[in-house]
């Protein structure tokens, strides 16, 4: 037994070394991580490039609310958000309804089109929500894994009838759909560019149009498939039992994937080890340039950790510098806590989580009023972070201030001291205010933005926020993209009838400029990514933070002012903390002379200096 052990172990260093794949457990995430800007599309709202593949009223078969209202159309992407078109009025249900109902267009052509508006904003990574076959508008309930949406390419009924020809059960059967060939050419096409994109991996449950889960309902305990979810009875005329099965939080629309003591179970474990190979390396040359950088992995503490485990081993076996984020959020929602990620982050699962943890820092501290932490409080919440997670994992964490699950960020602002991700839409919270922010609001954002971009993590952009976009939690957060090329109907209604301002909806160019600098600074300061932070300026009273960054001798000092007044520093404060007479602020552009020791610092509200250190 020790030879074949010896022998193994030689094997395994000897292909490691020859694949460049030689990592210690806790050197493993990617380096090019710790320099990414994400961006995260939600494909069916980001753009409409091909209008003759606009979903119709059969590609929503299965999903919610299984029919389509007569005289259905697709909204009108200008529209005004809450205003339902005359169809939805028919359905008598109010917006919330509708919005399920709705569909929009966005496809992959429509990503392919605005590679180069992302690359000008400076972008280097994209993370796209599901893009699998599925009926509904967010395709979190998949139909298959290996495919992609037909509504998200050229020849929709093409690509159907490729599907019949298909045994979705037998790898060897599986074609290339004109869906599937496009999006091998997005990956193309963000590679020429330097981008890096990954994928949403919903491998904890299906929809119910599932292919394995049909053949179930189909043939009951006579189904291949059977083991594959947790069935809990079957049709049984003889004592009238119906079918019945273990849904993802008893959600019946989403039919739970089976779990042993090891995770997913034999069957769909091979099956997603097959999908991995077919998105990682779709030729299957052993190359894996053609393919996806990775994964980000959807309600993944509902997954056991071996499974995550093996699932490292095959995504690392094929591109050991893919990265791999997990959706790591709430411990106990009802009592507002969120999970210490630890145990997936020691080396053989995920390279990082969604960093919902430091979302909600940045909220406490600039966005909330009544409840509100000061400068101190902030460095705590982080330092608690940064000790928790390893070192290398930190650098890596996707620092997001929003996303498709909660409110933006400029909704944020506008509605301090609302719990995160609690009550943030005027569905959960009849007072939530839905109005476009206001001056102040968006020098606040331009604030937290900053820090975003000045702390260690891989900051996320999450579509349009930089376009000026608001919106409150799930739908509204979800609105269709807004281009600087389109007009777009001024938001006047209120989803309840309440009272609200009239807003103009257009492209914030002066937002999108300040965005585009933020992250034009860090992409050229590497300091900015990889160096280390040391919290050396602390004024609690005043609101006034600072912080250096230093990496292979380089520094950088950020100082930020979190109050609507401005606040002045004594200049030799300032000379004395850092040994430096002058400073250059990135952003202004402006040289700071603190050699005079009378002179004062003057920060304007909300603002941030990033000062490189000679």
């Amino acid at each position: 037994m020790k030879i074949v052990k010896y022998v193994t172990l030689f094997v395994m260093i000897t292909f490691l070394y020859a694949s460049g794949q030689q990592q210690k457990p806790l050197d493993r995430v990617p380096a090019w991580a710790k320099e990414a800007i994400w961006y995260q599309i939600f494909p069916e709202r980001f753009s409409n490039g091909d209008i003759f593949n606009d979903p119709k009223p059969e590609d929503m078969k299965g999903a919610w609310p299984y029919f389509v209202p007569e005289g259905w159309q697709n909204h009108p992407w200008t529209s005004d958000w809450y205003k339902l078109q005359p169809w939805e009025v028919k359905t008598g249900k109010d917006f919330y309804w509708n919005a399920g109902v709705r569909r929009y267009g966005g496809d992959i052509q429509g990503i392919i089109n605005k590679l180069d508006y992302l690359k000008e904003l400076g972008v280097n990574a994209i993370f796209l929500n599901p893009i699998f076959e599925s009926p509904s508008l967010h395709k979190y309930d998949a139909s298959m894994y290996h495919h992609i949406d037909n509504n998200f390419g050229p020849e929709p009924q093409k690509d159907r009838e490729i599907w019949a020809e298909e045994n979705p059960g037998d790898p060897s059967t599986w074609q290339w759909t004109t869906a599937d060939k496009l999006f091998l050419k997005l990956i193309s096409e963000c590679h020429k560019r330097g981008m890096k994109i990954i994928i949403d991996g919903v491998f904890n449950h299906t929809g119910t149009s599932f292919w394995a889960f049909q053949d179930i309902v189909k043939n009951q305990q006579k189904s291949k498939y059977k083991d594959w979810y947790t069935i809990k009875s079957w049709d049984d005329p003889s004592t009238g039992k119906k079918f019945d099965y273990e849904g993802w939080l008893g959600v019946k629309d989403l039919p739970e994937i089976r779990e042993d003591e090891n995770g997913i179970v034999k069957g769909p474990r091979e099956h997603i080890h097959e999908i991995v190979k077919r998105w990682m390396d779709p030729n299957g040359d052993g190359n894996p340039n053609d393919g996806i950088d990775g994964w980000r992995l959807d309600v993944a503490e509902m997954v056991n950790h071996n499974f995550w485990k093996e699932f490292r081993t095959w995504v690392k076996g094929i591109n050991s510098n893919a990265y791999i984020v997990g959706e790591i959020w709430w411990d106990d929602w009802k009592n507002y806590k969120m999970m210490n990620a630890s145990p997936w982050l020691k080396g053989d699962e995920f390279d990082a989580v969604m960093n919902y943890r430091f979302a909600r820092d940045v909220k406490n501290f600039v966005i909330n009023k009544k409840d509100q932490i000061g400068p101190q409080g902030f460095i705590d919440s982080l330092n608690t972070l940064y000790r928790q997670y390893p070192k290398e994992n930190n650098y890596v964490m996707m620092n997001m201030l929003d996303s498709h699950d909660v409110e933006r960020i400029s909704s944020q602002i506008v509605n301090p001291d609302i719990l995160y991700d609690h009550g943030g839409n005027p569905a959960q919270t009849k007072t939530f205010d839905v109005r476009k922010p206001n001056a102040e609001e968006r020098e606040k954002q331009k604030l937290i933005v900053g820090i975003q971009f000045t702390l260690p993590g891989a900051p996320q952009i999450y579509y349009g926020d930089e376009a000026g976009m608001w919106g409150g939690d799930d739908p509204d957060c979800r609105k269709p993209m807004v281009w600087k090329e389109l007009k777009y109907e001024t938001e006047t209604t209120h989803p309840f009838g309440l009272p609200r301002p009239a807003d103009e909806v257009k492209f914030d160019k002066t937002l999108f400029k300040w965005y585009q600098k933020i992250i034009s600074i860090r992409n050229k300061n590497i300091v900015l990514s990889l160096g280390n932070v040391d919290f050396n300026y602390v004024d609690d009273q005043n609101r006034i933070l600072g912080f250096t960054r230093e990496f292979n001798g380089k520094k950088i000092f950020v100082l930020l002012n979190n109050n609507a007044e401005k606040k002045s520093i004594s200049s030799a404060k300032i000379k004395s903390l850092l040994n430096t007479k002058v400073m250059t602020d990135l952003v202004s552009g402006r040289m700071i002379d603190l050699s005079n020791n009378k002179n004062q610092l003057t920060l304007n509200p909300y603002q941030i200096i990033i000062c490189p250190l000679k």
